[in-house]
């Protein structure tokens, strides 16, 4: 891989991770424990703690277990995105975001022993789970490897057909 690209990644990543991390800052010296603050009529700043992982999966497990969890799971997602094929932009830069998104959430977990969570989509009969910018990035990021990979698939459908363009 170009030397230039290492860097745009890198740079990607950091960013993602320094974002995530000034946004929880924020939230915790500024807003108090479940104090949520109305940003549209479906839209809000809650300010909420998770001790599992998405959807308060794991609660109960020791953050210790979760933060070793995470630490395989960036691993192995840094081993697959190593091995993807240059010409795969959306699938590295997804893979970039998801790594990105799983250290912030690290981050928290190790120095906080908690996840910071704020945004909070929501209508008077429904809600749903609140959640943060590091999880965003990595919904984002599984969306564009997802997309890679159909992308891929209708590529090798046209190649196969014998068609050229």
């Amino acid at each position: 891989m170009k030397k230039s690209r290492i860097l745009g990644y890198g740079a990607v990543l950091s960013l993602s991770v320094l974002l995530d991390q000034a946004i929880k800052y924020l939230v915790e010296n500024n807003l108090t424990l479940y104090e949520k603050v109305d940003l549209l009529p479906f839209l809000a700043l809650l300010h909420s703690r998770n001790t599992g992982v998405a959807f308060s999966l794991f609660s109960t497990v020791s953050g210790l277990w979760l933060s070793l969890l995470s630490i395989g799971i960036v691993i192995f997602i840094a081993i697959i995105a190593m091995r993807t094929n240059e010409n795969q932009h959306f699938a590295r830069f997804g893979f970039v975001l998801i790594i990105g998104g799983a250290l912030g959430n690290l981050i928290d977990r190790v120095v906080r022993g908690y996840v910071v969570d704020y945004v909070w989509f929501h209508t008077p009969s429904w809600s749903f789970a609140v959640f943060n910018l590091a999880d965003a990035f990595i919904t984002v990021g599984a969306g564009l490897v997802i997309l890679q990979e159909v992308l891929n698939w209708f590529r090798g459908r046209y190649e196969r057909s014998g068609k050229t363009g």
